[in-house]
């Protein structure tokens, strides 16, 4: 089981977000200060009044605007941002977020009737409880910041509606009625209240699409971390079974011709002082059975070489493979390649081992003595077709070989097509056609 300490520091440092210096959110870092800034400026640009209580100001009975006690607040309100407390548990953040209301009720109740300190307080509150807390969190510190900026517009609107209150001095050239002054009051802060909602909802969406972003990220790492690590695990266990492979192909191979060669050997020892043409020729026997080991070894070296394909173009390949066929099975093989581009390595590899197996398929089953291949690029695929005399098979009791498999597995994997046709004593045909999609991808 993790230490908590290090699953907590493991949180903070996947959101990397300790320190203001290290924050990952620079947008919203930014959005905090420009608002402090308003909060600020806004303070001093307020019409401080020395004590004396003016008519349209915020009567709440018993406090008196206070400007040190302001600039208090939003010091405070500022120095709770240096640190959000990841590390602590929930009923910490709460209490973070509530002292955060109280700095912002403390400015708002201290700054009179100016409500933008208050208002861009309220904002910061909202940004810092979406990084604290999820959807259904956020949903309710919006609430509550909401509700709290309407509680204020209604004190500030409550002196007005009362009967008898001066709403203040006279315009110089026209004199607007209390009721005309009471509807102008009440539709402005109507729109304050709206617009404020929607600069709630703004910022509420914005840091949850970038928290989300975020954690997107986070996650891709993880993932992309992960799938290299079993990439490497894959990779490793590809190399350890071809190593497997090669050493059973050494064992079997090599291991038998060296022990057949060693029982040579016991024989011409026993033969040499007796019959020495019966010796001769187990020594003939050796040496070939040498010559086997060393071939078998040198087959086994190659397969851990280079790609049969590298530096060779895919005509020169299949040109070589059918020139070894011929030479081997003494069937003549009819050659049609017409490829005009260089074809990706993939898809060549694909066609020279389809190529490669068709052919060996053919030498060992076919009986054929005629053979054709082509090899044809068109507009939207390419086209291989190996074509033979033979004898032929039924294709519903001999398409389940391992080679026929490879070959259809070859084809499909790179989004073409395998077609097989055969018939008994009527030879048999191999199609496979490619996309030009994915040659060019």
């Amino acid at each position: 089981m993790p230490h908590p300490q290090h699953s907590a520091s493991s949180r903070e440092a996947a959101l990397g977000w300790v320190r203001h210096p290290k924050h990952p959110f620079r947008l919203l870092l930014y959005l905090e200060w420009i608002l402090l800034g308003i909060a600020v400026l806004s303070t001093f640009s307020a019409p401080w009044t020395g004590g004396r209580r003016r008519p349209w100001m915020v009567d709440t009975g018993w406090i008196e605007p206070w400007p040190a006690g302001v600039f208090l607040g939003i010091g405070l309100f500022a120095a709770m941002g240096l640190r959000l407390p990841w590390r602590q548990g929930r009923w910490q953040q709460v209490a973070y977020t509530a002292l955060g209301f109280g700095l912002s009720g403390w400015v708002g109740l201290l700054s009179g009737r100016n409500s933008n300190s208050f208002s861009a307080l309220l904002l910061i509150v909202v940004i810092r409880g979406c990084l604290l807390f999820p959807w259904r969190g956020r949903l309710l510190v919006a609430g509550l910041a909401y509700g709290s900026f309407l509680l204020r517009l209604a004190l500030g609107i409550r002196r007005i509606y009362e009967v008898g209150q001066r709403i203040g001095p006279p315009a110089p050239m026209r004199r607007l009625s209390t009721e005309q002054v009471q509807t102008l009051v009440l539709n402005l802060s109507l729109n304050s209240a709206l617009l404020f909602g929607l600069v709630l909802i703004f910022v509420v969406l914005m840091v949850g699409a970038l928290l989300t972003e975020r954690q997107s990220r986070d996650r891709l790492a993880v993932a992309h971390d992960r799938l290299r690590r079993y990439a490497l695990l894959i990779e490793d266990q590809a190399t350890l079974q071809e190593r497997n492979r090669i050493a059973r192909e050494i064992h079997d191979s090599v291991g038998h011709a060296l022990t057949a060669q060693s029982i040579q050997l016991e024989n011409v020892a026993l033969w040499l002082s007796q019959n020495l043409a019966q010796a001769t020729h187990h020594l003939q026997t050796a040496r070939q059975l040498g010559k086997d080991a060393l071939q078998n070894v040198r087959q086994s070296v190659a397969t851990l070489r280079a790609h049969p394909l590298q530096q060779r173009s895919l005509t020169d390949a299949l040109r070589q493979v059918i020139q070894e066929f011929e030479g081997t099975t003494a069937i003549p093989v009819t050659v049609q390649l017409s490829l005009d581009t260089q074809q990706p390595l993939e898809q060549a590899t694909a066609c020279y081992r389809i190529t490669q197996e068709a052919l060996t398929n053919i030498a060992k089953h076919s009986h054929a003595t005629q053979v054709s291949l082509s090899l044809a690029e068109y507009e939207s695929e390419i086209q291989l077709n190996i074509k033979d005399n033979g004898s032929g098979f039924n294709l519903d009791q001999n398409t389940t070989g391992f080679g026929l498999q490879s070959m259809r597995e070859r084809a499909e994997a790179l989004g073409g097509t395998f077609k097989l046709f055969s018939q008994p004593e009527q030879g048999c045909s191999v199609q496979v056609t490619l996309p030009r999609s994915h040659l060019s991808s």
